[in-house]
C-alpha cells in the first residue's frame, strides 16, 4: 500500500546514478548534519545555558522556538524571492549564514543576542530544507530518489548520534560556548563540501504563490500537512525538554549516552526504512507514529526507572529516526507536480510544529512540570494517528472516483 502520483516520470531502471552524483548527495547530507547539529544543540545544553544567561528552562526553550518561527516564515518566502537563481548558489549562501549564526551564539553576551543568532539559523534553515528535500530527486536518477532522500536525512540521524551528544561532551569539560564554536567549524566543512561537489541546479521557473494555492486546494495535501504537524508537534513539545526530565534521574554523562543511543538506533531505523518505505509508505508512517506515542507514554509510566526510561528513549529513537524520511517521501509523491512548493509547505509546517510545540511545552514545563508537558505530547501523537486514518481513507476514496486531479495521491 503506498501513495503515488501518475504524473511522476521515472528514469529507465537500467540507468545508474554515477559516483559523482552520489558524492553530491553526500555533500548535501553533510550540510544537513551541520544544520541539524546547530538547530538542536541547545536541547542537550538547555540547563547550562539557562543558568549562565539567567533565564528559566522554559524561556531558554525559545532557542528552539525562535529558529522554528523564522524557518516557517523563510521556507516559502526565501524560495519565492530566489526566483530562478541557481539552487547551488542558494545552498552556499544559506550555509554561510548558518556559519555566522553559530559564531554569534558562541559569543553571545546575553540571552537577547543568543536569540539573534538563533533567528539567523532559522532563516537559513527554512530555505535549506526546502531546497534539500526538493533537490534530492534532481541529484540522482529517478529510481534512486527515495534512497537519495534517505541519505540526506541520514545527516539528521548522524547529528543526533554524533553532533548533539558531542556538543554536550564538549560542554562537560569546557563550556557550551565552545560547543557552538565547534559547530561553526563543522559548518565550514559543510560549506567546502557543497562548493566542491554540488553541481549547478538551475531553476527553469521561479516558485509562485499560485503553486501554494493549487496545493492547498487539494484535501489530501491539506490533511497530510496537518498529520505532519501533529506528529512533529508531539516530538518537539517533549524532546525539547528531555534534558530537564532526564537530569532528575541521570548524570550529565549518562544523559549524553542516552542521547547517543537515541541517535544510533535512529540511524539504523532510517537505513532500514529507506529499503521499505517506497513499498509500504502508509504502514511505515502508522508504525512510527505508534512507536512515538508509545515512547512518550512510557516516559510517563516508567518515570524514575533507569531501565524504563532507557527503553523508552531507544523506542523514541526508532520512531524519530524514520519519521522524517517517511514524511518526506509522502510529500514528494503527493506534490510531485509542484516539488518546491510542496517541499516549502512541508518545511514550514514542521517548523511551525517545532515553534509551537517547544513554546507551549516550555510554558507547561515552567507552570505545571515536565510530566504534564509529556501528556500534551501524547495527545498530539494520538491526533496524528487519527489524521493518518482520515487521509488514508481519503486516498482510498480518491481511487474509487473515475475522474480525479492529475496529482491526487492514490493508495494501492
Amino acid at each position: 500500500m503506498h501513495i503515488d502520483s501518475p504524473s511522476v516520470s521515472r528514469a529507465p531502471d537500467d540507468v545508474s546514478t554515477t559516483l559523482r552524483q552520489w558524492l553530491a548527495v553526500l555533500a548535501v547530507a553533510v550540510s544537513a548534519f551541520a544544520f541539524v547539529t546547530a538547530e538542536f544543540l541547545p536541547v542537550g545544553l538547555l540547563p547550562q545555558i539557562a543558568r549562565d544567561l539567567g533565564v528559566s528552562p522554559g524561556i531558554a526553550g525559545l532557542m528552539v522556538t525562535t529558529p522554528g518561527v523564522m524557518a516557517a516564515i523563510f521556507a516559502p518566502t526565501l524560495i519565492i524571492g530566489a526566483g530562478r537563481m541557481d539552487r547551488r548558489n542558494v545552498f552556499l549562501l544559506l550555509t554561510a549564514v548558518l556559519f555566522v549564526s553559530n559564531v554569534v551564539c558562541a559569543m553571545a553576551p546575553g540571552f537577547a543576542m543568543m536569540l539573534v543568532g538563533r533567528a539567523m539559523l532559522g532563516a537559513a534553515l527554512g530555505g535549506f530544507w526546502t531546497l534539500a528535500t526538493a533537490a534530492a530527486p534532481r541529484l540522482v536518477q529517478g529510481k534512486d530518489a527515495a534512497k537519495a532522500t534517505a541519505i540526506i536525512l541520514t545527516g539528521v540521524t548522524f547529528a543526533t548520534v554524533i553532533g548533539v551528544p558531542l556538543g554536550i561532551f564538549i560542554a562537560s569539560f569546557a563550556s557550551w560556548r565552545l560547543s557552538f564554536a565547534a559547530t561553526a567549524g563543522l559548518v565550514a566543512v559543510a560549506l567546502l563540501a557543497q562548493a566542491l561537489l554540488v553541481p549547478r541546479l538551475p531553476s527553469a521557473s521561479g516558485l509562485r504563490i499560485h503553486d501554494f494555492k493549487a496545493l492547498l486546494a487539494r484535501p489530501h495535501a491539506r490533511l497530510s500537512m496537518v498529520m505532519v504537524a501533529f506528529a512533529f508537534g508531539a516530538h518537539f513539545s517533549t524532546y525539547t525538554y528531555i534534558a530537564p526530565l532526564l537530569e532528575q534521574d541521570f548524570s550529565l554523562n549518562a544523559i549524553t549516552l542516552l542521547l547517543l543511543g537515541f541517535g544510533v538506533i535512529g540511524f539504523f531505523s532510517n537505513a532500514l526504512m529507506s529499503a521499505i518505505v517506497a513499498k509500504h509508505l502508509v504502514k511505515s508512517v502508522a508504525v512510527m507514529i505508534l512507536l512515538l506515542l508509545g515512547a512518550i507514554v512510557s516516559m510517563l509510566l516508567f518515570g524514575h526507572s533507569h531501565i524504563g526510561e532507557t527503553a523508552a528513549m531507544l523506542i523514541w529513537g526508532v520512531a524519530f529516526g524514520a519519521l522524517p524520511l517517511c514524511f518526506s517521501v509522502w510529500i514528494q509523491r503527493g506534490t510531485a507536480d509542484y516539488p518546491e512548493a510542496g517541499s516549502a509547505m512541508f518545511v514550514s509546517i514542521i517548523q511551525v510544529a517545532i515553534a509551537m510545540g517547544s513554546a507551549v511545552g516550555g510554558a507547561i514545563v515552567d507552570r505545571a512540570g515536565v510530566e504534564t508537558d509529556f501528556m500534551l505530547g501524547a495527545g498530539l501523537a494520538v491526533l496524528g494517528l487519527l489524521t493518518l486514518q482520515r487521509v488514508t481513507a481519503l486516498g482510498r476514496s480518491g481511487m474509487a472516483r473515475a475522474a480525479k486531479g492529475p496529482c491526487e495521491p492514490s493508495l494501492d
